[in-house]
């Protein structure tokens, strides 16, 4: 066996010849020399070029994955306004390696920093020193595009400027709002770039933003961006359910009250808070909403519009935070108060729902209710005498209401106040929304019910009370409250329709139709008359609510009313917190406001004038 194995080796090396020996030998040789000239043939190319291709790895690594930003989306109003967009800009970047890669680049480079950004020489050689292989240095945010132009000329032109070297323009975006303050509390502004904060811009956040892009790629010696390009999504846009026309008009007229009573014999703001609902009743939508104090957009912490240098230098950090906090809240939504007579039309709705009321019903006023603690006082401390259902309504008699109150029951109160949506979000389509304080069943004594129902010692928002009204007034259907319509993507088309949400039904047709035509005497006959617009059929009701602590003797002024009479297309609700007025419990403040705006948007509207209007 063993002599087996040794014939095979002889054998083996027999085959393996000199011939093959020289061949391995030779394909080794050729290897070692091919080797041998990609050495060489590197070492040319480091030698002749290695400082660019050096440079290029480099820029690869430096501008690899660069992002793009995103245009966010429009805020416009129904009739496409711009009312929130953002306006392409640029920023100034320097690649102080390509600046420095040679002495002659420098002066030149730094010249035109100097005189056509207005940048100071030492700061950018400070930044050259500090960073010398920087690729990306933002020197300068957001210029225009009319200098982004004149910086364009310069660096196109070879012959007056050769030499500049390393500066090259970012876009960006900035946020901007074309009317400043107008419809502050329903637009809201951005911070951080793209964050929403307050109204529109918060709660529709991620529908205005889009994504990113991200350019992959480097910059050469001639200063030319060799890259690869993945574009961004930019945002959609939101199309809300305010119309510029009336919001201007609405705002104009906040200010002119407040103007009004700021310039009598008292200091101060005109009020504490004055704010507007207008809102269509058959669908929900709100037409306008505003607040005063009000703040501008695009500055929305200056605060030097109510509070003089000297004051605000006096101010700690905390307070300045709480004045911009107490600015930028939208009362219409996250403020709640106790709403006073407004309510009276919901009380006497319930009641003529459950059949506890039929309309014929009279009621003596001799000013005041008692109860074992307390002397409940009527708005007539000295009594309407006898008042029917009607006349209770069109003079807002306290003691009648609280009669009322006494016929529905505690069961029925707490069931009907939810039935109307108070103490409960509404589902506006904004931030910060507030549900207001109601009693229980188990909690609501007498006192508390009687007082429920004429206004007093629970709270809503105005959205609440606006939206629930809508249902008062058109049949019973309650539609949830929006600010916003309709959504699009950036080339218009509509990519999502905010259709009217009919929540649920408060009262029936016949209840709706008998409080409207007591509300309408309310302004042709009763506390309302200050809100009578010459032309129309005005239906509403006012309201005058004392504040807590009630010693203070600080009130809320309101009405809340529509047109016309037969097919309400508008609503109207103006709320004067704390007027600065030497009456401040004077009924014809906030019908009064409510009038002036009325006369204005019920011709741009279209809404139809009563029918003796037209025959004469």
């Amino acid at each position: 066996m063993a002599g087996g194995v040794k014939k095979k080796r002889r054998i083996f090396k027999r085959k393996f010849t000199k011939l093959m020996q020289k061949k391995l030998v030779m394909l080794f040789i050729g290897i070692v020399l091919a080797f041998a000239v990609l050495v060489g043939r590197i070492t040319y190319i480091n030698a002749s070029n290695g400082e660019k291709y050096s440079k290029l790895v480099l820029d690869q690594q430096q501008y690899g994955s660069r992002a793009i930003p995103f245009k966010r989306g429009d805020i416009v109003d129904r009739n496409g306004t711009k009312l929130a967009t953002s306006t392409r800009v640029y920023n100034v970047i320097l690649d102080v390696r390509m600046m420095m890669s040679d002495e002659k680049y420098v002066q030149p480079t730094i010249d035109v920093l100097e005189e056509l950004f207005e940048l100071k020489e030492e700061e950018i050689r400070a930044l050259a020193e500090e960073n010398p292989s920087s690729r990306y240095s933002v020197l300068l945010k957001g210029i225009d595009y009319d200098k982004a132009k004149e910086f364009e000329k310069i660096d196109n032109d070879d012959e007056n400027y050769p030499n500049v070297n390393g500066i090259w323009l970012e876009e960006d975006y900035v946020r901007t709002y074309p009317y400043d303050s107008l419809a502050s509390d329903v637009i809201g502004f951005t911070v951080d770039g793209n964050v929403g904060s307050n109204g529109i811009e918060d709660y529709y956040n991620s529908v205005l933003n889009g994504t990113d892009g991200r350019v992959y790629g480097y910059q050469d010696e001639d200063a030319a961006f060799e890259r690869t390009v993945k574009e961004p999504e930019n945002g959609n846009t939101v199309v809300s359910t305010i119309d510029l026309q009336v919001q201007s008009i609405v705002e104009k007229h906040i200010l002119k009250f407040n103007e009004k009573h700021r310039n009598s014999s008292w200091t101060g703001e005109g009020s504490k808070n004055t704010a507007v609902i207008v809102m269509n009743p058959q669908n929900g939508e709100i037409l306008a909403e505003a607040s005063y104090p009000n703040y501008d957009l695009n500055h929305p912490r200056d605060l030097s519009a109510y509070y003089s240098e000297e004051t605000l230098k006096e101010m700690a950090d905390e307070q300045k935070l709480d004045a911009l906090y107490s600015l930028w809240n939208n009362f219409c939504v996250s403020e709640t108060f106790e709403p006073g007579s407004t309510i009276k039309p919901f009380t006497v709705a319930a009641g003529l729902d459950l059949g506890k009321l039929s309309g014929e019903e009279s009621y003596t006023c001799n000013g005041f209710v008692q109860t074992e603690e307390w002397k409940i006082k009527c708005n007539n401390e000295s009594g309407h005498g006898v008042q029917t259902l009607k006349e209770a309504v069109e003079n807002s008699c306290n003691v009648a209401l609280m009669d009322i109150g006494a016929e529905l029951g505690v069961k029925d109160m707490v069931r009907y106040q939810k039935v109307f949506g108070f103490g409960e979000y509404c589902g506006i389509d904004l931030p910060g929304e507030m549900a207001g304080l109601l009693y229980s069943e188990e909690d609501m004594d007498e006192v508390a019910l009687i007082t429920n129902a004429f206004g007093q010692n629970f709270t809503v928002s105005m959205t609440q009370l606006a939206a629930s009204f809508c249902s008062l007034i058109n049949g019973g259907n309650y539609y949830e409250p929006h600010v916003v319509k309709q959504l699009q993507d950036e080339n218009g088309n509509v990519t999502e329709n905010k259709n009217p949400v009919l929540i649920k039904r408060t009262v029936s047709k016949e209840t709706s139709d008998i409080l409207k035509d007591y509300m309408l005497g309310v302004v042709k006959e009763g506390t309302g008359s200050a809100a009578a617009v010459k032309g129309y059929d005005v239906g509403g009701k006012t309201g005058t609510a004392e504040k807590l602590p009630r010693d203070e003797k600080k009130h809320l002024l309101s009405f809340i009313g529509y047109a016309p009479q037969d097919n309400p297309q508008v609503v109207v609700y103006a709320v004067v917190d704390e007027v600065n007025s030497e009456v401040p419990t004077d009924g014809k403040l906030a019908p009064g406001l409510a009038a002036d705006i009325m006369k204005e948007i019920f011709p741009y509207l279209g809404v139809p004038k009563s029918a003796s209007d037209k025959e004469e």
